[in-house]
């Protein structure tokens, strides 16, 4: 799983769908229409020299109308920047608009993307509680991902976020939600394999092997991953069909419809909906207050836009 991109730019073609889809995802008040003209802007430390002219005009538009993201400074991001007032988020939400701005967003994309990036409001109480995780308990950044093993957008995160963890794995706990759709006919008993390989102490590697073989996960095939684990496969099969294992995968959907999550892989960083559009390297070190840690790879697949799941 090495030479993954950790950026996950190559999301961009992920629709938001229903919460029975497996998809990638893309409010607030602004202070004037972002559309209208504005003189160009200049904020230190926010280089804009690959814009062309007409992206620099919007990315000033946007800065000069959208509010500062702390709300104890009722000034534009822009002005916020400039004086330095007394908000470290200024200068990073120009950032974030800024690539919004090179990635061809539409001013509701743009708008929406900010302010669930930076509005305190946007945090969302996600619950941990004894869901397989790996990283230190406490650790300064959370990261919850909902996800269906069949979903092949899921598969494709699969290996940024484990790179991402091997880099971030002193600071981060990665958690994972149980989430298959009913338009995927593999995807419950993907679940239930992986929930019956964790109480064998492999979800890890049950997780690596269903997400590696998306488009094998026929019974004979779960027995077969199991059987390469070592896992005694009568307890394997009498878990996979416990109470225990049905009542979990129940009470993860329950969170997730609280959540209103429209689809997989819906990942939450410290509480906040994480936005695909970005790189969660930097979501990161805006978290940690730390230099951004490059990605070891040089490129990244551009799949295709998936076609929509059955409804439930």
């Amino acid at each position: 799983m090495t030479g993954v991109q950790v950026t996950t730019g190559f999301l961009l073609l992920f629709s938001f769908a229903s919460n029975s889809t497996c998809h990638g995802q893309s409010g607030g008040e602004v202070s004037k229409d972002p559309s209208a003209p504005a003189p160009d802007v200049t904020i230190p430390g926010v280089d804009v020299s690959a814009l062309v002219p007409r992206e620099k005009k919007e990315w000033s538009g946007y800065v000069s109308s959208l509010l500062a993201p702390c709300s104890d400074v009722p000034v534009s991001i822009a002005q916020c920047a400039i004086e330095k007032r007394n908000c470290t988020k200024c200068v990073p939400a120009a950032k974030y608009i800024l690539k919004a701005v090179r990635d061809g967003m539409s001013q509701e994309q743009v708008e929406k993307g900010y302010h669930n990036r930076f509005d305190p409001d946007k945090i969302r109480n996600v619950d941990v509680g004894n869901a397989p995780s790996k990283g230190p308990v406490g650790a300064p950044i959370t990261v919850i991902e909902f996800a269906d093993f069949e979903c092949p957008y899921c598969a494709m995160m699969s290996p940024v976020l484990e790179q991402v963890w091997q880099q971030h794995s002193q600071e981060m706990r990665f958690v994972y939600k149980f989430l298959p759709l009913s338009g995927h006919v593999h995807g419950d008993p993907a679940a239930r394999a992986a929930i019956a390989a964790m109480d064998q102490g492999k979800f890890w590697e049950m997780h690596d092997k269903l997400f590696a073989n998306r488009d094998h996960l026929e019974q004979s095939d779960l027995d077969s991953y199991a059987k390469e684990l070592g896992l005694d496969l009568n307890r394997f099969h009498a878990d996979m069909q416990s109470t225990a294992t049905t009542d979990r995968i129940a009470g993860d959907r329950k969170q997730a419809d609280a959540l209103d999550v429209k689809g997989t892989p819906t990942i939450y960083l410290n509480g906040r909906e994480f936005d695909i559009h970005q790189d969660m390297n930097e979501w990161i070190a805006q978290e940690t207050g730390e230099p951004v840690k490059p990605s070891s790879a040089s490129s990244a697949a551009k799949p295709s836009p998936p076609a929509p799941a059955p409804s439930k």
